[in-house]
């Protein structure tokens, strides 16, 4: 297993939990990673869930999927289908262009505000955690106080998402530059335990960073 990269120490004091973003590319492990801090006692909440209740849930988000992508979105049950709105938008790069646009800046609402929410606790967790896939290239990266970049060899992470392609490949910042910037690294090419391990030692850190200086 390749051994993580560390960059930058959490100096963070505040009283408000400690604002991490995961990100990573297809396959990555950046869903397992969330489920680790989730274990080790952090409060977690993923881009892709909120997207999913958005499009179930705000009737605005609903019709302006299908006025821009056709009928054609909508399961039997009348809901948007996320398989049916994949094989317009990744066809279709303008459309796909359009429901980042649309998406991205409800998404950096709800976990703002879910952030706020944390902060509000009378005992507010350590640390609150996001995944977020498009990080760097939606400009969200200052949103955080600490980003952990999860990634992968590219044949392992398509083995793991089974695709090897992604439509917005040509898009994506490279991983390469995205370590650069991230406060911390992990080449997810072991096992799980592995990477829980690695997210045990995240969350301690973070969790001694966060605690205030003895009198």
């Amino acid at each position: 297993m390749s051994p993580p990269q560390r960059r930058k120490r959490a100096t963070s004091s505040s009283s408000r939990p400690i604002a991490v973003a995961i990100t990573g590319g297809i396959g990555a492990g950046k869903s397992e990673a969330l489920k680790g801090f989730a274990r080790h006692g952090a409060a977690v909440i993923s881009s892709d869930e909120i997207v999913h209740r958005l499009i179930r849930e705000d009737e605005r988000v609903k019709r302006a999927m299908v006025e821009r992508l056709g009928p054609e979105i909508l399961g039997e049950d009348g809901q948007i289908d996320r398989s049916l709105v994949a094989k317009v938008v990744f066809g279709d790069r303008d459309a796909l262009l359009w429901l980042e646009q649309l998406l991205h800046p409800l998404v950096s609402l709800e976990y703002l505000r879910w952030r706020d929410e944390l902060a509000q606790r009378p005992d507010p967790p350590a640390l609150a955690v996001t995944e977020v896939p498009l990080l760097y290239e939606a400009g969200s990266q200052d949103r955080f106080d600490k980003v952990v970049l999860i990634t992968a060899p590219r044949k392992l992470a398509a083995a793991r998402a089974r695709v090897f392609a992604d439509e917005r490949s040509d898009r994506l910042i490279p991983d390469e530059e995205k370590a650069r910037r991230a406060d911390l690294v992990y080449v997810n090419d072991g096992s799980l335990e592995e990477l829980d391990a690695f997210v045990a030692g995240v969350v301690k850190e973070l969790r001694a960073a966060r605690e205030p200086e003895p009198q």
